[in-house]
């Protein structure tokens, strides 16, 4: 089964919050589930038991997931989400919403690549690209945005041609490049659209340093049904990365994944399991679906 890959928002506290926010400006948008700490596990997470652990949530049919997971990460333009509308007046009331309270990268404008087009921080520090494009080649409404920048910035084509070779339904939809006085390496990725799992991913490519780059705020969860597909997943990301607890991996261009076995989320859930089960995935790195069964 292709499963869809779900990005994962770090927050303090704020995680149902962000995610009822986020609902009221997509169409057609839903809280799907909400999981709370227990008091297994508590020497760990510190959170008051019964306290919102994470949101399950769909924005015009991508899933997300919100976790309140403490102060220790914060959002930055690294990753962004870039959202499609079709007419100017649809952009200028999604921009004016995430504009509250937000800060503003690129202002809402005409561009030669968009009729509208801006780029901002939400409220929660959350970063967006909202563009017009009437064009049926942007078939999701909300795609993930990679930015390579700096020293980074020369490895956006690697990165595209590693994910596109380990998910399935993987395609490359449109690259373009730098050339001679566009202030980049010529013949680098400015910006590419391409698919994992079916669903659309951005690369976007930028010479200059910024004083950020991809951390644990926002990751992507890879649900798994198998342990082979946990392993495979696992051991491509670890390979020049860095493993982490409960499923988090970093890989080699520093982007954050979790592998996660699908049946978890059903197994939090169930308040006689969730709480051996807990104890049990905190324990671990890769995680192990059989050890959990037996939790």
């Amino acid at each position: 089964m292709i499963r869809p890959i779900t990005p994962s928002l770090w927050f303090d506290t704020q995680a149902e919050e962000a995610a009822n926010f986020y609902c009221s400006l997509f169409t057609p948008s839903s809280v799907k589930s909400i999981t709370r700490y227990s008091k297994e596990g508590f020497e760990f997470h510190k959170r008051p038991e019964g306290s919102v652990l994470t949101v399950a949530f769909q924005l015009a049919g991508l899933p997300f997931t919100a976790l309140n997971g403490g102060p220790q990460f914060a959002f930055n333009p690294s990753v962004s989400f870039y959202v499609v509308c079709r007419t100017e007046q649809e952009a200028d009331a999604l921009w004016n919403s995430l504009q509250e309270g937000g800060s503003v990268m690129m202002p809402l404008d005409k561009y030669p690549w968009s009729a509208k087009y801006g780029w901002l921080n939400d409220r929660f520090g959350l970063s967006w690209q909202v563009a017009v494009h009437e064009e049926e080649k942007f078939e999701d409404k909300i795609s993930p945005a990679f930015l390579f920048m700096g020293e980074n910035q020369p490895k956006g084509e690697e990165a595209l041609q590693f994910y596109t070779s380990l998910f399935p339904g993987s395609s490359v939809v449109h690259i373009a490049r730098f050339e001679e006085g566009e202030g980049s390496i010529p013949g680098t990725i400015k910006h590419a659209m391409f698919k994992l799992n079916h669903q659309t991913f951005m690369i976007m490519g930028s010479s200059m340093q910024h004083a950020f780059d991809f951390n644990e705020a926002v990751s992507f969860q890879v649900l798994c049904d198998t342990q082979q597909e946990i392993d495979h997943y696992w051991h491509a990301f670890a390979d020049g990365g860095l493993e982490s607890q409960c499923g988090w991996v970093k890989d080699r261009f520093g982007v954050w994944w979790q592998v996660v076995p699908a049946i978890l989320p059903k197994l939090l859930s169930d308040p006689a399991k969730a709480g051996n089960v807990m104890n049990a995935f905190l324990q671990m790195k890769k995680f192990d679906i059989e050890q959990l069964l037996q939790a």
